[in-house]
Protein backbone atom coordinates (compact mmCIF):
# COMPACT_ATOMS: atom_id res chain seq x y z
CA UNK A 1 0.00 0.00 0.00
CA UNK A 2 1.00 3.63 -0.98
CA UNK A 3 0.29 5.19 2.09
CA UNK A 4 0.42 9.60 2.37
CA UNK A 5 1.38 10.93 5.88
CA UNK A 6 1.59 14.69 6.69
CA UNK A 7 4.40 15.99 8.79
CA UNK A 8 3.06 18.36 11.50
CA UNK A 9 0.90 17.59 14.31
CA UNK A 10 0.47 14.07 12.20
CA UNK A 11 3.83 12.61 12.98
CA UNK A 12 5.67 15.48 14.42
CA UNK A 13 4.38 16.95 17.60
CA UNK A 14 4.39 20.88 16.15
CA UNK A 15 1.13 21.91 18.23
CA UNK A 16 2.60 22.60 21.73
CA UNK A 17 6.06 24.15 20.23
CA UNK A 18 3.67 26.45 17.95
CA UNK A 19 1.45 27.49 20.99
CA UNK A 20 4.52 28.23 23.31
CA UNK A 21 6.16 30.43 20.13
CA UNK A 22 2.76 32.00 19.58
CA UNK A 23 2.45 32.79 23.17
CA UNK A 24 6.09 34.48 23.43
CA UNK A 25 5.08 36.17 20.38
CA UNK A 26 1.73 37.45 21.59
CA UNK A 27 3.16 38.84 24.38
CA UNK A 28 6.78 40.38 23.20
CA UNK A 29 6.10 41.49 19.57
CA UNK A 30 2.26 42.19 19.80
CA UNK A 31 1.98 43.07 23.50
CA UNK A 32 -1.32 41.62 24.35
CA UNK A 33 -2.72 38.64 26.68
CA UNK A 34 -2.41 35.60 24.82
CA UNK A 35 -6.19 34.63 25.29
CA UNK A 36 -7.30 31.15 23.48
CA UNK A 37 -10.17 30.99 22.04
CA UNK A 38 -11.13 27.50 22.45
CA UNK A 39 -12.75 25.34 19.43
CA UNK A 40 -12.18 23.82 15.76
CA UNK A 41 -10.43 25.01 13.15
CA UNK A 42 -10.57 23.08 9.50
CA UNK A 43 -7.51 23.92 8.12
CA UNK A 44 -4.27 24.23 9.19
CA UNK A 45 -3.82 27.82 10.20
CA UNK A 46 -4.94 27.19 13.87
CA UNK A 47 -2.31 29.20 15.34
CA UNK A 48 -3.90 32.58 14.20
CA UNK A 49 -7.57 31.41 14.71
CA UNK A 50 -6.77 30.40 18.69
CA UNK A 51 -4.95 34.14 19.45
CA UNK A 52 -7.26 35.73 17.42
CA UNK A 53 -4.24 37.73 15.51
CA UNK A 54 -5.34 39.74 12.78
CA UNK A 55 -3.95 39.80 9.01
CA UNK A 56 -0.60 39.80 8.60
CA UNK A 57 -0.02 38.99 12.15
CA UNK A 58 0.50 35.92 11.39
CA UNK A 59 3.37 36.22 8.77
CA UNK A 60 4.89 38.34 10.78
CA UNK A 61 5.10 35.10 13.12
CA UNK A 62 5.93 32.47 10.72
CA UNK A 63 8.59 35.07 9.51
CA UNK A 64 10.21 35.00 13.33
CA UNK A 65 9.67 31.50 14.27
CA UNK A 66 8.88 29.52 11.12
CA UNK A 67 12.51 27.62 11.32
CA UNK A 68 13.07 27.27 14.70
CA UNK A 69 9.52 25.76 14.76
CA UNK A 70 10.88 22.95 11.86
CA UNK A 71 14.03 22.54 13.28
CA UNK A 72 13.42 21.76 16.84
CA UNK A 73 9.44 19.75 16.76
CA UNK A 74 9.92 16.18 17.70
CA UNK A 75 7.73 13.54 16.69
CA UNK A 76 5.08 12.31 18.19
CA UNK A 77 5.37 9.33 20.65
CA UNK A 78 5.56 6.39 19.00
CA UNK A 79 5.20 7.88 15.66
CA UNK A 80 8.67 6.94 14.15
CA UNK A 81 8.18 2.74 15.65
CA UNK A 82 4.81 2.81 14.07
CA UNK A 83 5.75 4.08 10.79
CA UNK A 84 8.86 1.70 10.69
CA UNK A 85 6.54 -1.28 11.04
CA UNK A 86 4.61 0.12 8.38
CA UNK A 87 7.49 0.10 5.65
CA UNK A 88 8.70 -2.99 7.12
CA UNK A 89 5.92 -4.78 6.75
CA UNK A 90 6.13 -3.44 2.96
CA UNK A 91 4.04 0.40 2.64
CA UNK A 92 5.48 2.86 1.24
CA UNK A 93 5.78 5.70 3.51
CA UNK A 94 5.18 9.06 1.40
CA UNK A 95 5.13 12.25 3.35
CA UNK A 96 3.19 14.90 1.85
CA UNK A 97 3.81 18.51 3.77
CA UNK A 98 2.52 21.94 2.63
CA UNK A 99 5.54 23.23 4.42
CA UNK A 100 6.73 25.92 2.29
CA UNK A 101 9.52 27.89 0.75
CA UNK A 102 10.38 31.17 2.21
CA UNK A 103 13.31 33.33 1.51
CA UNK A 104 15.20 33.36 4.75
CA UNK A 105 15.92 29.20 4.58
CA UNK A 106 15.74 26.23 2.51
CA UNK A 107 12.97 24.20 4.06
CA UNK A 108 12.98 21.35 1.23
CA UNK A 109 16.68 20.77 3.06
CA UNK A 110 15.49 21.39 6.67
CA UNK A 111 12.86 18.76 6.60
CA UNK A 112 15.10 16.55 4.73
CA UNK A 113 17.53 16.92 7.51
CA UNK A 114 14.80 16.85 10.15
CA UNK A 115 13.46 13.39 8.54
CA UNK A 116 17.28 11.74 8.40
CA UNK A 117 17.83 13.14 11.98
CA UNK A 118 14.93 11.78 13.59
CA UNK A 119 14.93 8.47 11.55
CA UNK A 120 11.52 8.90 9.80
CA UNK A 121 11.07 5.84 7.80
CA UNK A 122 10.47 7.89 4.04
CA UNK A 123 10.12 6.31 0.16
CA UNK A 124 9.12 9.74 -0.86
CA UNK A 125 9.05 13.32 0.63
CA UNK A 126 6.86 16.09 -0.92
CA UNK A 127 7.24 19.53 0.09
CA UNK A 128 5.29 22.43 -0.41
CA UNK A 129 1.73 20.49 -1.60
CA UNK A 130 -0.70 23.06 -1.15
CA UNK A 131 -3.48 20.83 -2.42
CA UNK A 132 -2.85 17.83 -0.62
CA UNK A 133 -5.44 16.09 -3.26
CA UNK A 134 -3.86 16.66 -5.87
CA UNK A 135 -0.46 15.26 -4.46
CA UNK A 136 -2.08 12.14 -3.27
CA UNK A 137 -3.80 11.49 -6.84
CA UNK A 138 -0.83 12.00 -8.20
CA UNK A 139 1.17 9.39 -6.28
CA UNK A 140 -1.49 7.16 -6.53
CA UNK A 141 -1.81 7.10 -2.60
CA UNK A 142 -4.19 4.47 -1.29
CA UNK A 143 -4.23 5.69 2.12
CA UNK A 144 -4.07 9.01 3.55
CA UNK A 145 -3.42 9.95 6.70
CA UNK A 146 -3.50 14.11 7.98
CA UNK A 147 -4.25 16.34 11.16
CA UNK A 148 -6.47 18.99 8.97
CA UNK A 149 -9.74 18.63 8.16
CA UNK A 150 -10.32 20.70 4.99
CA UNK A 151 -7.25 18.33 3.21
CA UNK A 152 -8.78 15.43 5.02
CA UNK A 153 -12.28 16.23 3.52
CA UNK A 154 -10.81 16.81 0.51
CA UNK A 155 -9.16 13.47 -0.10
CA UNK A 156 -11.94 11.10 1.57
CA UNK A 157 -14.31 13.06 -0.67
CA UNK A 158 -12.11 11.63 -3.62
CA UNK A 159 -12.38 7.83 -2.52
CA UNK A 160 -8.74 7.60 -0.79
CA UNK A 161 -9.18 6.00 2.96
CA UNK A 162 -8.28 8.50 5.20
CA UNK A 163 -7.18 8.79 8.71
CA UNK A 164 -7.46 12.07 10.97
CA UNK A 165 -4.99 12.40 13.52
CA UNK A 166 -6.99 14.00 16.55
CA UNK A 167 -5.75 17.50 17.53
CA UNK A 168 -7.15 19.49 19.97
CA UNK A 169 -8.47 22.29 17.13
CA UNK A 170 -9.79 19.11 15.11
CA UNK A 171 -11.64 17.68 17.39
CA UNK A 172 -14.99 18.65 16.71
CA UNK A 173 -15.26 18.23 13.05
CA UNK A 174 -16.42 15.04 11.90
CA UNK A 175 -17.42 13.21 8.59
CA UNK A 176 -18.36 9.54 7.78
CA UNK A 177 -15.88 8.85 5.65
CA UNK A 178 -13.05 10.09 7.64
CA UNK A 179 -11.86 7.56 10.54
CA UNK A 180 -10.22 9.51 13.64
CA UNK A 181 -7.23 8.39 15.57
CA UNK A 182 -5.77 9.18 18.58
CA UNK A 183 -2.13 8.14 18.59
CA UNK A 184 0.02 6.28 16.51
CA UNK A 185 -0.42 2.82 17.98
CA UNK A 186 -4.58 3.72 17.40
CA UNK A 187 -3.62 4.71 13.94
CA UNK A 188 -1.70 1.36 13.54
CA UNK A 189 -5.02 -0.75 14.52
CA UNK A 190 -7.22 0.97 12.58
CA UNK A 191 -5.02 0.44 9.28
CA UNK A 192 -4.48 -3.36 10.27
CA UNK A 193 -8.10 -3.41 10.84
CA UNK A 194 -8.94 -2.06 7.20
CA UNK A 195 -6.28 -3.78 5.36
CA UNK A 196 -7.30 -6.80 6.36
Amino acid sequence: MKIGIDIDDTIADTYELIMNYAQEYTIDVLKREPIIKHGSCGNHYYTQYLHGWKEGEDFQFLNEYYERIIRNVRPKTLAVKYLRKLQDEGNEIILITARWETDTFDVKETTKTWVKENNIPCNKLIINAENKLIAAKKENIDIFIDDSFKNCKMVSDSGIKTYIMDTGVNRDLEDDKIIRVYSWPHLYMKLKENMN
